[in-house]
């Protein structure tokens, strides 16, 4: 059994997005200082590193982190390869499978390779609109992406990416490290915070293979 770490390393060095919360990991208390025991503090924004998006991200009045069935969030998956030629992932990036769970593994996972890209890049690869809508035609549960968005930076601004897969409540998962990770089917365990009605929520994630 191989077990791979897809989960970004949090720490203050981690990049954001852009007018998000940074982050700020730092000993409260210290044994060097006197205290009993070490203890940190951690600042950060709900979406910071690999993390769920759910539906209340961008539906008003829909459902929080705390409400996604993990039966989702854990089961068999598919990483597919794909290096679209532009920015974004079209239909025809993946492939015919009865996958309900498919990440996407592109350029950008080079980015988290040895340590995290210290500058936040806005020329990363997403999931473009076209590629939503398929996702969403055929009834898939989950996606997830290889850096801190699901959609382009330029087409962030109105989000139609994220609208369209949230209304179908297809779960959302940002910031994968996927550079190990050769393509092809895995078990995905995934385990957001469980963040009472937050719309987001950072999470271990980890790709198994038997």
């Amino acid at each position: 059994m191989q077990i791979y770490d897809v989960s970004l390393p949090i720490s203050n060095f981690l990049p954001t997005w852009p007018g998000d919360p940074s982050v700020s990991l730092e000993r409260a208390s210290a044994i060097a200082n006197g205290d009993a025991a070490n203890v940190s503090r951690l600042e950060a924004g709900v979406h910071t590193g690999t993390h769920v998006d759910a539906p209340v991200h961008f539906v008003e009045g829909a459902t929080g982190i705390d409400s996604i069935p993990i039966e989702t969030l854990v089961g068999p998956c598919l990483v597919v390869a794909a290096d679209p030629p532009g920015k974004e992932l079209r239909p025809e990036d993946l492939p015919d499978t009865p996958h309900t769970r498919v990440l996407f593994k592109t350029r950008n996972s080079r980015r988290w390779t040895p340590d995290p890209n210290l500058e936040f890049d806005r020329g990363f690869v997403a999931v473009g609109l076209a590629l939503a809508q398929r996702l969403v035609a055929e009834g898939k549960q989950l996606v997830g992406v290889d850096y801190l968005s699901v959609e382009t930076f330029d087409a962030a601004f109105e989000h139609p990416v994220h609208k369209t897969l949230l209304k179908a409540r297809i779960v959302v998962i940002e910031g994968l490290d996927l550079g190990a990770v050769e393509p092809g089917e895995y078990e995905l365990y995934c385990l957001p915070l469980k963040l009472v009605g937050s719309d987001g929520a950072p999470a271990r994630t980890i790709l198994v293979r038997r």
